[in-house]
């Protein structure tokens, strides 16, 4: 009896499993169906997921020198890792701090992230477009990559000083006692610690930064500045009509960045978040 109701389980989970896979899956699978569709078999009224016959047009059509979708993605990728490394840096000694004091000081780091994270951006977008205005940083990567920096900053603290309050106090003490100051702890006990936390925060970082679209459409005005989100975008005419093969050709090119990503980091992001999930 007991097998046969493991036997079920199991069949159950792996046929949730599978139709997960395919709800994920299937968008995918469309997107590169119609990738390599003629402009004639897009335009008729059929529904194929099997092209008749394959092209290989538009994909031709969203990497020509006219789209700038190679150039967009260059940007993405500098200003998606340099927010990251940047994010990163400030967020290891913040979390640390927040993790570990008591009182006031941690009472107004945590508003400060709870606060951040409710604010709409479209209430601060004019304030901040004229701020950048005044400094010379818009149409600027360096702007863009400022603005990620501050808006990421509260979600990686967040998130990393889960990580640090598992990590038992005991260590510290010990390194203490050896004579180790707060910034040698950090450095030699902590920080090896925390990397499957570094690896899952960093992670999530990057693939905001790299798909983030409104403020990258707001700050950024000529196209040699562009990241990706707003470079498909303008695969969408100013008179609405969308050229749908160049731009599923090009939403599927777009992905490749944070695919090769998640398969590398992949095994360090679930031992990550599973050992920051214990506390926070």
């Amino acid at each position: 009896m007991v097998n046969r109701t493991n036997s079920l389980t199991r069949i159950f989970q792996y046929g949730a499993l599978t139709l997960f896979l395919i709800f994920l899956g299937f968008p995918l699978l469309w997107l590169l169906a119609t990738s390599l569709k003629t402009g004639q078999e897009l335009n008729s009224l059929a529904v194929n997921l099997i092209p008749t016959p394959i092209t290989l047009e538009n994909y031709a059509e969203a990497l020509s020198g006219g789209r700038g979708l190679v150039m967009a993605t260059a940007n993405s990728i500098v200003v998606s890792l340099a927010s990251t490394v940047l994010v990163m840096v400030l967020a290891v000694p913040g979390a640390y701090l927040m993790a570990r004091s008591r009182g006031l000081g941690r009472s107004l780091g945590v508003g400060w992230v709870l606060v951040s994270q409710i604010v709409p951006v479209i209430l601060i977008i004019i304030p901040l477009f004229l701020i950048l205005r005044n400094v010379g940083l818009i149409d600027s990567l360096v702007g863009l990559t400022a603005v990620y920096v501050v808006f990421n900053l509260p979600f990686s603290l967040w998130m990393l000083q889960g990580f640090v309050a598992s990590i038992p106090v005991e260590i510290e003490e010990a390194g203490a006692i050896d004579g180790a100051g707060r910034f040698t702890v950090l450095r030699m006990l902590i920080f090896p610690l925390l990397q499957p936390g570094l690896v899952a925060t960093a992670m999530f970082t990057f693939v905001i930064s790299f798909n983030e679209f409104f403020f990258a459409l707001v700050l950024l005005q000529t196209p040699s500045t562009y990241t990706l989100p707003v470079a498909l975008a303008a695969f969408v005419g100013s008179d609405g009509r969308v050229d749908v093969g160049p731009l599923a050709a090009a939403a599927l090119l777009a992905s490749i960045p944070s695919i090769v990503f998640f398969a590398i980091v992949q095994r360090r992001l679930g031992n990550g978040l599973l050992s920051g999930a214990v506390k926070g």
